[in-house]
């Protein structure tokens, strides 16, 4: 940062002796100069400010001293106006401090930067001489604290080589204990390895002793082990014997048997082929309808295939559902609505139908089951235009009717004994199906096996 470094200005000529300083304004002179000039700024009007300090005109003093204190230094030292109308705020704010400074006796109890700081401000007679002692005074004076926190630095050093000291000597005195601890317990060691290695020949003794005895043993039980194995081979005789008698019982067993398996094939074979034949014979065709297919219900529209919105699936896999579905013939029944409201409420019921009924169709031809999906049409004022998917047959209830009745009619019109399952979180419904024969599950079940698809 610029520091202001010469006397007085045009005024202070006038005024008759025009003093200046030799050397740069002391650093902390000059900030205080500068907190004095930025306390007095904000009494100032703008008219007042010179043009350069302006700007800065609506600034806090905390902001005004740390981003305009070059300019305020260089406006003090060379505009005289602007500095006399600092003094005159000093004035206005430390009157006993500037009255002394115009009379030439400055109180000696006064710090000497506010001192120094008011007397360049003010620029009375010897000012320079105030600033520079000033200086001099502050820099001998951080010369002393700086002695000061030398001496406590060194004392404090000296300390620390004390502890040091004291800290060294302990650990020798402790390793010197530790060492010999060590030499004793070595000394303990040898002798134990001493002990050790006496008992380790009496046991090498013993080793030899146990080894002529396991040699006798040895040969005893070779002796024992020929008679065993004698023994041993005689009666694998008498067990080949009784193993050759039990399978000539089985053989004979085996054959009454065949015979009997025979006549059950024979018999068996001829029921099938007279189905086949009275087949053949009333030229029966391949069953094409299915009991839901004799349910009253609006069948949907058509529609094209850019009408069909795009299906968002997930990854959860609940085994449940595809232990059901896999049972033959098995027939699943929607509740379109309560699924599709349990799943995703927020999106449109057009939307909700696609998603559900594009899920439902890979579902079908993953599982090979009947999949029959119903939606409420009570409250419909036209047809829907809906394109069924492969697999799915798709139902609306007619006016006055519920999409759980048709269910329910669903669900009473298969034959006792096929497997159907229906998704739907309706407790009546749940409870109408179940008495029909049916197996309701949760819609939550299916949104996450339809998740996998």
């Amino acid at each position: 940062m610029d520091q202001p470094t010469s006397g007085a200005g045009p005024a202070d000529e006038a005024d008759g002796g025009a003093e200046a300083l030799g050397r740069p304004l002391p650093e902390g002179v000059r900030r205080r100069v500068i907190a004095l000039v930025s306390d007095a700024f904000g009494a100032l009007t703008v008219a007042e400010l010179p043009a350069q300090l302006r700007q800065y005109a609506r600034f806090t003093p905390t902001r005004r001293a740390k981003f305009a204190g070059n300019a305020m230094a260089a406006a003090l030292e060379s505009d005289a106006v602007f500095r006399q109308r600092i003094g005159e705020r000093l004035g206005q704010s430390q009157p006993e401090l500037t009255g002394a400074l115009e009379a030439g006796a400055p109180p000696a109890a006064a710090d000497p930067l506010d001192v120094a700081a008011a007397a360049y401000v003010l620029r009375p007679a010897g000012w320079v001489k105030l600033v520079e002692s000033a200086g001099e005074e502050v820099q001998r004076a951080d010369a002393e604290r700086a002695d000061e926190e030398t001496r406590r630095e060194l004392d404090q050093l000296r300390e620390e080589l004390e502890r040091a000291r004291a800290h060294t000597r302990t650990e020798t005195e402790r390793l010197r204990t530790e060492l010999e601890a060590a030499r004793k317990e070595a000394e303990s060691l040898h002798r134990k390895l001493r002990s050790a290695l006496s008992e380790v020949k009496r046991g090498e003794a013993a080793l030899r002793r146990n080894a002529a005895e396991t040699d006798t043993v040895r040969a005893e039980s070779a002796a024992q082990l020929s008679a065993v194995e004698s023994e041993s081979r005689r009666l694998k005789g008498r067990l080949g014997e009784a193993e050759a008698a039990l399978e000539a019982s089985r053989r004979a067993a085996r054959e009454g048997r065949s015979v009997e398996d025979m006549r059950l094939r024979l018999l068996l074979d001829t029921v099938l082929d007279a189905a086949s034949g009275l087949r053949r014979e009333l030229a029966l065709p391949p069953a094409t309808t299915h009991p839901a297919d004799t349910v009253d219900a609006l069948e949907p529209g058509r529609m094209s295939p850019k009408d069909i919105a795009a299906r968002a699936l997930s990854e959860t896999d609940p085994a449940l559902l595809d232990q059901l579905l896999a049972l033959p013939q098995a027939h699943l029944i929607v509740d379109g609505y309560n699924v599709t409201k349990t799943g995703y409420p927020q999106m449109p019921l057009e939307k909700q139908r696609l998603r559900l009924l594009g899920g439902l169709s890979v579902l079908a031809a993953q599982t090979g089951a009947e999949m029959t999906c119903v939606f409420d049409g009570a409250e419909l004022a036209a047809p829907v235009l809906l394109a069924p998917p492969r697999g799915v047959r798709v139902l609306f209830s007619k006016p006055g009717v519920t999409a759980d009745e048709v269910i329910r009619q669903l669900a009473r019109a298969e034959p006792p004994g096929r497997p159907v399952v229906v998704v739907s979180t309706d407790r009546e419904v749940a409870d109408g199906v179940a008495k029909a024969g049916a197996r309701p599950v949760a819609s939550v079940l299916l949104l996450k096996r339809l998740s996998r698809v």
